[in-house]
């Protein structure tokens, strides 16, 4: 850690200050590798300076939004580090999404400029309510401006504009039980302070070097790809990014590419390690792989840990708290197993949990209840949705998780459901009020509950549950081939059950937890 002595997060207010100091400290060391192009401290800097030179000659002023969408590339993380030092903020969409769900996004933001990677160039040209937004392509397509060219028009002089630590600078949208997508705003002291904190006590895992290379692997849409993008170059590392997850691909990464360190969902780290040349790869530069979005289950983690030979870290968290909160240490990981390996882990520094009822009152050790949080990572709040903010953030900055969980005697965090009936599919989250929607609209289906059900693969899988209207014969491959024309194929369930009727309480709600027990019985947990 001596070259990255704490002091020099000190000087990184805002995300600027990232690019800024690390130019100065380390110009001619690579920020970025992506396909062949690879971009120095000093390089990414200029270039976030000519951005955000280029955002405010198009219009953009302080606090507005950009959205890009595309896979991941290196361009992406120049747009948001010029977004940052003009003080606008950078909304990354989901190229996985059906076109209806990107145009709500950039339309909801109110996105001033467009981004578009290569990948979904065509998509956005021929969807009217995304090709009426001002367009740079990164690759020539059409008419649209080129982003390079764009970019290179302006002098790479620091323009300084004043931003404030408090600004908003990514906006992520997060699907919500009200079926459309909200935006959760985080500021560069979300992105920030937890670094600083976390660098004031000894955790190996989280410590980084002049010789760490990251793999940023996961889309950057999540906060699992933007966010562990960011943690490697607030660190000063080396990231090699690619262009979307592929198991075969990551290999080759970790071997011509020296990874040292890399984040993944448990799905993901399934499909890798199964794969036959897993077991012929040189992984002796690899220290630790953090996993997320899901547990791990504890026979995948044993042939991780001995075909990786590496150290393993559980990060729990979400959007609206800018990524983890809460760590299970690699010493905690037992391939024999152990009851810790159930938790989630520990609170990192400056993160407080408590475990609340109904009624927002704190529970004792070993009882269940909702999950509350209160750090420097919390949200802002969701874009304007006042109200949908007031009942996630409290006056006093406790966070409501919507996870059911428990803390124990040493303050090791428990998961026990999920609150709000979220999927977490192949480490996507999937809420079933959107799900359900889509279905819906088929003229066969008067009634439909879409729930998640176990899945060896993904760790769970969309089901929908439909009822029929009168007379009405439903095909469950209908449904699904249906329901894939108006929803992002992750989203898009995987199996139909067909019944006569829904179980209902006595307000009439869907007793979704009901129509999961068949599924989830004789599991002590009812994640997966």
């Amino acid at each position: 850690m001596a070259d990255r002595p704490a002091a020099l997060f000190d000087e990184m207010d805002t995300l600027g200050d990232v690019t800024r100091v690390h130019a100065r400290v380390r110009p001619q060391a690579t920020a970025f590798a992506f396909e062949g192009r690879e971009t120095s401290y000093a390089q990414l800097d200029a270039h976030a300076s000519q951005v955000a030179r280029a955002l405010r000659a198009a219009g953009v002023g302080h606090g507005e939004r950009i959205a890009f969408v595309g896979k991941n590339c290196d361009h992406y993380f120049e747009l948001l580090m010029g977004a940052a030092k003009a003080g606008a903020v950078m909304v990354p969409i989901g190229w996985r999404l059906a076109p209806a769900e990107m145009a709500f996004i950039a339309h909801n933001a109110e996105a001033k400029l467009l981004f578009v990677g290569p990948d979904v160039a065509e998509t956005v040209a021929v969807t009217p309510e995304l090709a009426s937004l001002p367009t740079i392509a990164l690759e020539p397509h059409g008419a649209w401006p080129t982003y390079e060219a764009w970019r290179d028009a302006q002098p790479a002089e620091d323009p300084r504009y004043p931003v404030d630590p408090f600004d908003t600078v990514v906006q992520l949208y997060t699907s919500g039980t009200t079926g459309k997508p909200k935006g959760a705003m985080l500021t560069h002291h979300n992105l920030l302070a937890g670094r600083k904190l976390a660098a004031q006590q000894p955790m190996p895992w989280n410590e980084w070097g002049p010789d760490d290379v990251s793999l940023v692997a996961m889309p950057i849409a999540h906060i699992g790809g933007t966010g562990w993008g960011l943690v490697g170059m607030i660190n000063g590392a080396k990231g090699v990014i690619a262009r979307e997850f592929d198991p075969f691909k990551v290999l080759d990464f970790i071997e011509k590419d020296r990874i040292s360190k890399m984040f993944m969902v448990p799905a993901a780290l399934q499909i890798v390690v199964r794969q036959p040349r897993a077991r012929q790869v040189d992984y002796s530069r690899l220290k630790y792989i953090l996993y997320g979005a899901s547990p791990i289950p504890l026979d995948l983690l044993r042939e991780c840990i001995e075909v990786f030979g590496c150290g393993f870290c559980q990060q729990y968290g979400m959007t609206e708290t800018t990524g983890t909160i809460v760590y299970l240490p690699p010493e905690d990981h037992d391939p024999a197993g152990n009851q810790r390996m159930r938790s989630a882990g520990l609170p990192l520094p400056g993160v407080e949990i408590r475990i609340l009822d109904e009624e927002g009152n704190a529970l004792p050790p070993n009882t269940v209840g909702e999950v509350a949080t209160r750090s420097h990572s919390n949200m802002r709040g969701y874009w304007k949705l006042d109200e949908a903010t007031a009942a996630t953030l409290d006056g006093e900055g406790w966070l409501r998780t919507g996870d059911a969980g428990y803390l124990d005697e040493d303050g090791y965090l428990y998961i026990h459901d999920r609150v709000k009936d979220m999927i977490i599919s192949g480490g996507e989250n999937v809420y079933p009020a959107e799900v359900e929607s889509a279905v819906y609209g088929h003229p066969a289906v008067a009634e439909v509950a879409v729930i998640g059900v176990p899945d060896e693969k993904w760790g769970e899988a969309v089901k929908a549950v439909v009822v029929p209207k009168p007379g009405a014969t439903i095909d469950p491959q209908d449904i699904i081939a249906f329901a894939r024309t108006r929803i992002a194929a992750f989203k898009v369930p995987k199996s139909v059950d067909i019944i006569e009727a829904l179980p209902r309480n006595a307000s009439g709600k869907i007793l979704r937890r009901e129509l999961r027990e068949p599924y989830w019985a004789g599991k002590t947990r009812r994640v997966n």
